[in-house]
């Protein structure tokens, strides 16, 4: 069944059928296509079109699909193009031909696929809002379970400077939260009623769009028809903000795969969540993570492909934009699974504070606190950098670490040294000069824990 055909004397042919069907995926589209119906018959009776009863036989039918749809043998057989083409054929069986064919009045299946996809990716927004609130809530309880924990912070993956492991966690709170900020102002992009606009130039019935918008839940409607027609900037806005949040999580999948391998020691991840070898026995390996780095890499090809996709079309619809859906899809469903997966990977850390204080310890990670406490003293930090240095260098040379160094040693290397320094090469003192807001000193992080707690709570309101 096609929705087009008088102007052509053959119907097309079965490759073309083929290469253009696309109900294998847009199926999915199902539960909107039916409410984006049900909302535009209620507005062709306001306009006219339909009359009462005319209305009230299809809003029955297409309620009555709406509750066999959440069926999955709702398409068993079925051989049609589309989800819309579905969608006609079995209202077609329910109030016959010439009443079903009314429901297309004044909308075209461009302004109805763009509906369709705004009104399925919202919910699948909001379940990815709602996947991110429970892995800040999973990040804030592993921060808490070690509360004064030292872990070396890294440059270069070299050992940088001490940090609370709150501190530490906390960093990627922050990026969650912003990706959950930019997830809703993506979803704001995306709640924009496109109904009306037709094929291009506009419905040719007065329809109210707003009242069809109110009933859907859209905060506006589209302002000019061509561009309701043929704007996709909603999805690319969703997709770069999936982007950026499997960025976020691929990074702190690297980090813990990084930080439970032997060469770094101190964090384990918990059995559910990690795979052995077919051929090795001793080996635990972190696969949940490896997956989700891995995800990475595909969802930011999919983003690539649909700027590819659109970069050069010319207004408005092109058969082209078809090929958004598959990666949408994709993109979404990588997503929430990664998400999933996070949420389960972070109860089952596990911190080994001796051994990250051990690291700390053995890297002369605290050589910025010494230099800076030089620096307290009037000295010009370059100078306080070449100093600090020197002591390093000559305990690379002794085999010492920095605990080794008491503070009638560091006098004696050099008279800047206060013996009183020597407290600063313990990093749980160390720590506590970096007072500045943002900083890793204990008060510092105790009340950053507590303003993402409560910025947490208003997240769930």
């Amino acid at each position: 069944m096609k929705l087009w055909g008088g102007r052509f004397e053959s119907g097309p042919s079965e490759v073309f059928e083929r290469f253009g069907r696309s109900l294998d995926y847009d199926k999915r589209l199902i539960e909107a296509d039916l409410l984006g119906s049900l909302a535009h018959a209620r507005g062709l009776r306001s306009a006219g079109v339909l009359s009462d009863d005319e209305c009230q036989k299809l809003l029955e039918a297409l309620e009555s699909l709406l509750e066999q749809a959440k069926d999955p043998a709702f398409f068993d057989g079925c051989v049609e193009e589309d989800v819309h083409t579905v969608v006609i054929r079995k209202l077609k069986e329910r109030v016959g031909a010439d009443l079903a064919d009314k429901i297309h009045t004044g909308r075209s299946r461009n302004d109805q696929v763009s509906l369709d996809v705004r009104l399925w990716l919202r919910g699948q927004i909001d379940q990815a809002r709602q996947r991110l609130v429970q892995l800040m809530r999973e990040l804030l309880a592993l921060a808490q379970r070690y509360p004064e924990a030292i872990i070396p912070g890294y440059t270069h993956t070299r050992r940088a400077q001490p940090v609370l492991w709150p501190h530490y966690v906390l960093a990627y709170f922050e990026m969650f939260a912003r990706d959950w900020e930019r997830l809703g102002q993506a979803r704001r992009s995306v709640n924009v009623m496109p109904l009306g606009s037709g094929a291009l130039a506009g419905s040719g019935f007065p329809i109210d769009r707003e009242a069809i918008a109110r009933e859907l839940g859209f905060d506006s409607i589209t302002r000019n028809s061509m561009d309701g027609s043929g704007d996709r900037d909603f999805l690319l806005d969703f997709e770069h903000a999936a982007n950026l949040t499997m960025l976020h999580l691929s990074r702190l999948a690297e980090d813990w795969i990084l930080y439970t391998s032997e060469e770094f020691g101190w964090m384990d991840l918990g059995d559910g969540v990690t795979s052995g070898s077919s051929m090795m026995p001793q080996k635990r390996n972190p696969d949940s993570l490896e997956l989700i780095r891995g995800k990475a890499g595909r969802v930011f090809g999919a983003y690539l492909a649909l700027l590819v996709t659109l970069k050069a079309l010319p207004m408005t619809y092109n058969r082209d934009m078809q090929e958004d859906k598959e990666p949408l899809f994709d993109v979404v469903s990588q997503l929430l699974q990664s998400l999933e997966m996070a949420c389960a990977v972070v109860p089952t850390v596990t911190l080994k504070p001796d051994l990250a204080l051990r690291a700390v310890e053995q890297s002369w990670a605290v050589a910025t606190d010494l230099a800076d406490a030089l620096a307290r003293q009037g000295l010009p930090f370059h100078q306080a950098h070449q100093i600090v240095g020197r002591l390093v260098l000559e305990s690379i040379k002794q085999g010492r670490s920095a605990k080794d160094w008491s503070g009638a040693e560091l006098a004696a290397f050099a008279p800047e040294f206060k013996p009183e320094m020597a407290a600063l090469l313990d990093p749980r003192e160390a720590i506590k000069t970096r007072v500045v807001f943002g900083g890793t000193a204990p008060e510092r992080v105790a009340e950053a824990l507590a303003e993402a707690e409560q910025r947490l709570s208003q997240m769930q309101s």
